[in-house]
């Protein structure tokens, strides 16, 4: 529910009711993740997707008799089930879907009105559900916070409660969407063999995209950056070139040495750093820094050329093969770009191709996956 946290949210300050459906585990080329949420209030207001339409009029359907019930179900979606051609799931894949009402009686409709609120002022959240478990307890929340405190329960115990919150702490630390396994508190003295499954939306700010080089490719790629959910900023050390009527998408625009703004701005797992100043002097010193920082991606623009020499510059500047092998260089793939928008493109393609695990070849007749689970590398998803 968290990707959809802003109109979420102002539903919930305006006393809505309403329900939702999460996608909280797909297998095969199930077209949407974990975490794909549609809502739909009393009024028959829909927002979200969960499937890139394949089952959104069965979701629905289930999201306003959950509405009417007051009880929170799950429900799988696969093509090999009785009615998977009539919903229209026909890639093979198979979802599973939790839906949850969110009435004015439900018991936790104050801890999701809290994530929702946190989630959509862009603070970092995590809301830890349960997705399978004994009766009773499918839906219970917590909502937690980046320092380990938390507002809900699972089930009444307390210790249940304090592991399910480290836990979901780990994931929403690492920006992840995932589920774990706990043991089931007892049910009339009898313990549950199959426990608790966990289900955790994590809510983090955006990951940053930091162009390097005020050029008319840079501002491409800042709105592309933009396109796909970055925070962009773009650097130069030339304030005739670094400005913002040049870069009106790019979220900052700085004026600096590239090295040493790299040097003094944070970056983390999901940074993504693409170098196109196209100039020794700047890039030498700033790729220096750059590929000995744990950061998702580097990399600089130029020729083949251009890049055995700036390669020869960084290893005599000290800079190990192993440091070396980080940087992708060409940057972008190989699509016959061109124009600016077209080497944006191809930029961007690399960049989720990195991030996703992909080949970066066609998908006709290459029989690889369309869709891979997990992530390939550190730069998780916001």
């Amino acid at each position: 529910m968290l990707d959809i946290a802003a109109e979420l949210d102002r539903w919930a300050e305006e006393g809505r009711d309403f329900a939702v459906a999460t996608v909280v585990a797909v297998g095969g080329s199930a077209p949407r993740g974990p975490g794909a949420a549609l809502a739909v209030d009393s009024e028959g207001t829909a927002i979200g997707s969960v499937s890139g339409g394949c089952v959104e009029a069965s979701v629905y359907d289930r999201c306003l008799q959950a509405l009417e019930d007051g009880e929170t179900v799950l429900e799988r979606f696969g093509y090999s089930d009785e009615d998977a051609f009539a919903v229209g799931l026909t890639c093979g894949g198979v979802l599973e879907v939790m839906i949850t009402p969110v009435r004015a009686d439900a018991p936790d409709r104050a801890v999701f009105a809290a994530a929702l609120s946190a989630a959509a002022r862009g603070e970092t959240a995590a809301v830890a559900r349960v997705s399978r478990g004994p009766a009773g307890l499918l839906g219970r929340a917590l909502f937690v916070r980046p320092d380990g405190s938390y507002e809900g329960g699972l089930g009444g115990d307390p210790e249940l409660d304090r592991t399910a919150a480290d836990e979901a702490g780990a994931l929403l630390a690492a920006g992840r969407t995932g589920a774990f396994t706990l043991p089931a508190p007892p049910e009339n003295g009898v313990d549950a063999p199959s426990g608790l499954t966990v289900f955790v939306e994590s809510s983090v700010p955006p990951p940053r995209m930091i162009v390097f080089g005020a050029v008319d490719f840079a501002a491409a790629l800042a709105r592309t950056g933009k396109f796909l959910g970055y925070h962009v900023t773009v650097c130069d050390a030339r304030p005739v070139f670094a400005t913002r009527v040049r870069f009106p998408e790019a979220d900052e625009i700085v004026v600096d040495w590239p090295h040493r703004y790299l040097r003094r701005t944070a970056t983390d797992g999901r940074t993504v750093l693409c170098v196109l100043t196209h100039d020794a002097k700047f890039d030498v010193p700033l790729l220096e820094e750059a590929l000995r920082l744990p950061v998702a991606f580097v990399g600089a623009m130029g020729s083949r050329r251009t890049h055995e020499d700036r390669t020869r510059k960084l290893r005599e500047a000290g800079l190990t093969d192993r440091e070396l092998a980080r940087l992708r260089s060409p940057i972008g793939l190989d699509l016959g770009a061109r124009t600016p928008e077209e080497t944006a493109l191809s930029i961007a393609a690399e960049i989720v191709a990195a991030r996703r695990g992909g080949t970066g070849v066609p998908l006709t007749g290459s029989g690889t996956p369309i869709h891979r689970d997990g992530e390939a590398g550190a730069h998780v998803a916001a």
